[in-house]
């Protein structure tokens, strides 16, 4: 028996067009999955397997997707038949060999967004660093529109304009503004010029044969290395840097606020591990700085506005509190504890979620704030009151590390990511053996009691229905090495707490 791949991310998505259904989206392992929101039926997974028997048939007719069409070319090597085939090795086994399905040259995707009308899906293939765009169908069906590798591996991406254009942040510090959409016509490099070379000898000061060969080498060399430099000036697709951090950025939030005038304006907040929250205006001005947000004393790993209380951020990482601003003055409402202050716990701070629930039982508008802390299984919730301020309600304990939320607008319901693999409290232990049923989603719904806000686990058909379906296998007899790379996928949050002793990075 094998664990399965735990979904990473998951989004539900409430289409807008007519006779369209609500979707799930989630990523787990190398691959996107689809589901119908309601049913939990499987709609499509990105990439597909194609079998080999089918690959000629498929191209043929056009109804399946190959893997070429799915992930990006690998390198062609010519191989001689003394080193691609031993003596007396059957040519077929070879051919048959070369048949098989690729797989993916990424393992994992760690960054998932969706666009307001539900139309479009935005995920991020870490090794390849590539942002690939999904056009997302009436019937759930996923189709990718375009692939952009970054020039550093992005560590945020939010959309903003009106979901026309997407914010990509990296681990430089670096923001980058891209259309959804590419152009038709690709962007043209400009390279800088290439300096030539000018060594200080010459032709008049270097008489010996030899020695006039060796400078004129120098010279060939120098220039042509100076060209490759110049080449290398940039990615060919339209991508404006707009702003920059000193330090390792972590998060990116887009917001828009209503002025005085009745006029909108937009900014853009980010975060990075020098405890350091930056407000700057919005594209094509995100040069303009209005303020700082300083409070924190460790890095900072999640931002949060919740779309109902624009004017209002929660932020958190590797201290061991919140944060609850009124960004726009950088101005601290609330320090809300996350562990008792006598304790020597360190604590991360994986993800903030603001999920509105239209009405409760009591006819009172629900805004819960969720908190999930790296490697634990037991979600925090906070309402947010009129005032700005987090009350404490009670938290949500899932049967493994919660690793994402999305609010399904359906009488108070969230669902959470579950990881099924490692042991409950930790990053790096695996469990024994896989259940035989293993968790990857579980859904609770929130009710109002005189104690306050409870959360009560739903039998669901749609989680059930999902978690039947799995993801793709992951093998229990892993080695060492392998369950290292694959913990370090789903939990590098603790890469950023800088060590005792350590340079400011």
């Amino acid at each position: 028996m094998s664990f399965q791949h735990p979904f990473h991310c998951v989004r539900f998505i409430k289409r807008q067009q007519s006779g369209a259904q609500n979707l799930l989206v989630a990523t787990a392992g190398p691959k996107i999955y689809s589901f119908a929101a309601e049913s939990g039926q499987r709609l499509a997974v990105w990439p597909q397997d194609v079998e080999p028997s089918k690959e000629d048939s498929s191209k043929d007719i056009g109804t399946e997707a190959s893997p070429e069409d799915q992930t990006p070319p690998e390198k062609k090597i010519k191989v001689t038949p003394s080193t691609d085939q031993t003596a007396g090795e059957d040519p077929k086994s070879t051919s048959q060999e070369s048949k098989k399905p690729k797989t993916p040259a990424w393992s994992s995707i760690p960054l998932l967004i969706a666009s307001s009308d539900g139309k479009h899906v935005v995920a991020l293939t870490s090794e390849d660093k590539c942002l690939r765009v999904f056009a997302v169908g009436r019937d759930g069906s996923l189709q990718q529109l375009s692939e952009r590798v970054m020039p550093k591996r992005p560590s945020a991406i939010v959309f903003a304009c009106n979901d026309s254009t997407i914010l990509s942040g990296d681990k430089f510090g670096d923001v980058y503004s891209l259309p959804l959409i590419p152009s038709e016509t690709p962007a043209t490099k400009t390279p800088n010029p290439a300096k030539t070379y000018q060594p200080k000898a010459t032709t008049l000061t270097v008489h010996t044969k030899r020695n006039l060969a060796a400078l004129e080498q120098q010279i060939l060399h120098s220039n042509q290395n100076a060209s490759t430099v110049a080449e290398k000036a940039g990615p060919d697709f339209e991508c404006d840097l707009i702003l920059g951090h000193v330090s390792l950025l972590t998060d990116v939030a887009y917001v828009s606020l209503s002025l005085e005038t009745g006029a909108k304006r937009t900014y853009v907040l980010t975060a990075d591990r020098d405890e350091h929250i930056r407000v700057s205006r919005g594209p094509p001005q995100a040069h303009v700085i209005e303020n700082y947000c300083f409070g924190h004393n460790s890095f900072i790993s999640k931002l949060c506005i919740p779309q109902w209380e624009p004017e209002l951020l929660i932020s958190g990482g590797g201290d061991n509190f919140l944060l609850v601003w009124k960004w726009s003055e950088g101005q601290i409402l609330q320090k809300v504890p996350l562990v008792e202050e006598t304790s020597q716990t360190e604590v991360i701070v994986r993800g903030i979620w603001a999920v509105p629930f239209a009405e409760s039982t009591k006819s009172e508008s629900l805004k819960v704030i969720l908190v999930a802390l790296e490697g634990s299984s037991q979600l925090l919730s906070y309402t947010l009151q009129s005032d700005g301020t987090l009350k404490p309600q009670g938290s949500i304990q899932v049967s493994g590390n919660a690793l994402d939320v999305t609010g399904v607008e359906r009488n108070g319901t969230i669902m959470v990511s579950v990881d099924g693999v490692r042991e409950a409290g930790s990053t790096q232990h695996w469990r024994a053996s896989p259940a035989s049923s293993q968790a990857l989603i579980e859904s609770y719904r929130a009710k109002l009691s005189s104690e306050g806000l409870e959360w009560e686990p739903t039998n669901d058909p749609a989680t059930s229905r999902i978690n039947s379906e799995g993801t793709s296998e992951l093998t229990a007899a892993a080695e060492d090495k392998k369950r290292n790379e694959l913990n370090e996928s789903l939990y590098a949050l603790g890469n950023l707490r800088k060590k005792a002793g350590a340079e400011d990075a």
